[in-house]
């Protein structure tokens, strides 16, 4: 009997196990859930060459960070997604975060020198221009140059070799600006040298290609936020996108409080005034500003967030290539411009150039209508004198210092200032 009901069992056992199987055969889902060997599939970027640009190289601007982007420490958009999906490949900026250890990130900003559509285009006029094909391969195209034959054989970089390109930094170069450029270039190993020994064929292709389509990413080379320069922070370059310290831009403060206000425009003033007058003896101007030009970082400092339309002018050793040297063009002129674009000649940069733009654009949208009477008419009344253009630089550069003594008392001193809190409450320079 015990025999007959231990088989009895036995059946009924595999009876029930057979009808689990079955069931969880049906149930995919299910049988996925109840299996203890399931791999768990870490979501990720699925990054494409085309996206970075990194197909483009070395008509490219760098590969400095690539690393950081295919190891996920630098995302876009928000770092807790789960989705991680790369955004669409025709936006000309993004918001991204950035990590060193995994655990702290931070906001930076990552960006095109130019659009998509733009570098679709220069990538087109080179392979029909140079080359006479729809498609080509970009960086023999361009090694073919005159221009990039005499970049080779140069130990050092000078105007001539410059000469034409569309860069607002490099229509009055100077033998010291171009040597801080090799010196200073961030996408090759630190040499500390003035000649380009250091630099391969690839560097120097890569270095005329940045120079050639925005001067943007090297003018935060040259000049780091480190040693008190208005730019923010360069961190790198992969392909065709640049990273860098993250600023919100000007425009999203045009509807500030009258003492952020007040704060704001009294550091646009500042940024312009070391524009002119600073220890190295370079002249910085605008050759356009609008409300993207300037951005503000988190702790309330303004810096310079697009440098595009920066031109310098070198007071110690003025401009070594004449205006007429300019009118030379090539394919690297006209990457990102128009080729029949007219140069502005360097002798007609006077020193209120930037301030009269300025005064035009930006401080009437930050400062208008945010104050009492009789303060908001005086401030008004500056603002159209500067706008004019009118006057001479010395009565211009008064105007402004007046200007500047009206706003220094509307500002206050608190924690959203973070950048010169709590020092302000002890110095009389606030």
């Amino acid at each position: 009997m015990g025999r007959w009901i231990c088989c009895l069992c036995s059946r009924v056992a595999d009876s029930l196990m057979l009808l689990l199987v079955l069931a969880l055969s049906c149930n995919p889902s299910t049988a996925a859930t109840a299996s203890p060997s399931a791999p768990h599939i870490k979501p990720s970027y699925s990054f494409g060459r085309t996206f970075l640009g990194l197909d483009k190289c070395n008509a490219c601007i760098g590969t400095s960070i690539c690393k950081k982007f295919f190891k996920e420490e630098i995302r876009f958009d928000t770092w807790l997604s789960s989705h991680l999906k790369l955004p669409p490949s025709y936006l000309l900026s993004y918001s991204g975060n950035y990590t060193d250890d995994a655990k702290s990130w931070r906001l930076v900003d990552i960006t095109r020198l130019t659009s998509k559509y733009r570098h679709d285009l220069a990538d087109k006029r080179i392979c029909t221009s140079l080359l006479k094909t729809k498609t080509c391969s970009l960086e023999r195209a361009l090694r073919r140059t005159h221009r990039f034959q005499k970049w080779l054989r140069a130990k050092r970089l000078t105007p001539d070799l410059v000469q034409g390109l569309s860069s607002p930094m490099l229509r009055c170069p100077s033998q010291r600006l171009l040597d801080r450029i090799v010196r200073r270039y961030a996408e090759v190993p630190d040499a500390g040298s003035i000649y380009m020994d250091h630099l391969t064929d690839r560097d120097k292709l890569r270095l005329l290609y940045t120079l050639s389509v925005n001067s943007h990413p090297i003018l935060l080379q040259i000049f780091p936020d480190v040693e008190g320069w208005p730019f923010p922070r360069y961190l790198g370059s992969c392909g065709r996108l640049v990273v860098s310290a993250s600023t919100r831009p000007l425009r999203d403060f045009y509807s500030a409080v009258p003492e952020v206000a007040a704060d704001l425009a009294l550091q646009l003033l500042a940024v312009l005034r070391s524009m002119g007058t600073n220890d190295l003896n370079y002249f910085f101007y605008f050759t356009h500003v609008d409300a993207g030009t300037f951005g503000v970082f988190s702790n309330g400092h303004l810096f310079i967030r697009d440098a595009s339309t920066l031109g310098i002018i070198d007071k110690e050793e003025g401009s070594q290539l004449i205006d007429g040297q300019q009118e030379y063009k090539d394919i690297f002129s006209c990457l990102t411009v128009d080729c029949q674009s007219a140069f502005v000649s360097c002798n007609s940069i006077r020193e209120k150039h930037s301030l009269v733009m300025v005064c035009q654009e930006l401080l009437p949208k930050l400062l208008k209508g945010k104050f009492l009477q009789p303060v908001q008419e005086k401030i008004d009344s500056f603002l159209q004198h500067c706008a004019d253009g009118l006057a001479d630089d010395q009565s211009l550069n008064e105007a402004v210092a007046k200007l500047a003594e009206l706003l220094k008392p509307l500002r206050s001193c608190d924690s959203r200032f973070a950048y010169r809190y709590p020092d302000c409450k002890y110095s009389d320079k606030y």
